[in-house]
């Protein structure tokens, strides 16, 4: 068991990045189409808390910070699993959605649609169709979780499986959209895109993200030994086999508790985990809380953006991760081969 890395340094980072997420926040409540000014937003929160909120100011600011809320859980949650998935696979390509279990949450999620257009029952059968996935992944890497073999056989093995978990997620998800009406086509795209457009917080996602911070935070040191060490964790005191499924289960939660509430947001759970590790290291005890506030930052401000930038229509907020996130990834490619030399 280890604990957070306490430094001032470590200290620093966390509060100049919790200090970035309360200024996203800031701005997710005052930019949209109907501006917002600081003494409003002063006036309006009083209000809220007071148990008097009135006013149109009072009323965009509620609907505006339920979703920033909603997109700082979910961006965090993808952050997490992300790093999550790369320490898993040991391979910094990984991201949450590599084994097809944001595959298994589409199928549930456009199954709820064809039905009906209820959206706590697409979310609930988002949500168990990730964990399908899930499960049947486990079942079929049992081996794997086990700790047997090396740890790079293990991965390849675990990811290979994913691979065609997905690839048969996706037939059905191919399937469903040639046989769905007109009328239903367009939410179901958005849905796939990754759209916050309906997302609100909830205390169950925010329970799954807190619980699995902590859990890994209290295995931050394992994690760091089998990520540099895998092939004589055991020598150093860490159950390799223990770990893995923990780390699967884990990751599998969050992407499944993100994707039923957004859709399947993409490059948020890939270029967050490089970037916090590439500026501050690869020490998880830094890592893993550190990519949760930069992912959730990061999609906050991104969904501000698809609210404003041809108000007062919305874009899928997976369209402007997507736009910001591929140079993005590929100026920290560049940087990284510069580092490490050619």
């Amino acid at each position: 068991m280890s604990k957070p890395a306490a430094g001032p340094r470590t200290r620093l980072i966390l509060t100049a990045l919790s200090l970035t997420v309360l200024a996203s926040l800031v701005l997710a409540a005052c930019t949209g189409s109907v501006a917002i000014s600081p003494a409003d937003l002063l006036q309006a929160g009083a209000d809220y808390f007071t148990g008097a909120p009135s006013g149109l100011a009072a009323t965009l600011i509620e609907l505006r910070v339920q979703r920033a809320l909603g997109a700082l859980v979910t961006g965090a949650s993808l952050s997490l699993a992300g790093v999550l998935m790369q320490a898993l696979l040991r391979n910094p390509l990984a991201d949450p959605y590599v084994l097809g279990i944001s595959g298994g949450a589409a199928v549930g999620a456009l199954t709820a649609l064809l039905c009906c257009e209820l959206v706590w029952m697409m979310q609930l059968a988002a949500f168990g169709g990730a964990i399908l996935v899930a499960g049947l992944l486990f079942v079929l890497a049992y081996r794997d979780f086990r700790g047997s073999g090396t740890a790079e056989g293990s991965a390849t093995t675990l990811l290979l499986t994913g691979v065609i978990v997905s690839s048969g997620c996706m037939a059905l998800i191919t399937l469903m959209l040639s046989l769905t009406p007109d009328s239903r086509l367009r939410s179901m795209v958005f849905w796939m895109i990754g759209d916050l457009s309906a997302t609100r917080s909830s205390i169950f996602t925010w329970l799954v993200l807190l619980g699995v911070l902590a859990y890994v935070l209290g295995r931050a040191r394992a994690i760091n030994i089998s990520v540099l060490y895998s092939d004589s964790a055991a020598t150093l005191g860490v159950s390799l086999g223990r770990l893995r499924k923990g780390l699967f289960l884990c990751a599998a939660l969050l992407t499944a508790s993100a994707v039923s509430t957004a859709g399947a947001i993409g490059f948020v759970g890939l270029i967050m985990p490089h970037a916090c590790r590439f500026a501050w290291g690869p020490d998880h005890r830094l890592l893993l809380p550190a990519s949760c506030l930069a992912g959730g930052s990061f999609l906050v401000l991104a969904d501000t953006l698809a609210r404003t930038v041809i108000a007062p229509q919305q874009l899928p907020v997976g369209v402007i991760t997507a736009l910001i996130g591929v140079p993005v990834f590929l100026l920290q490619l560049h940087q990284h081969r510069q580092h490490h030399g050619h």
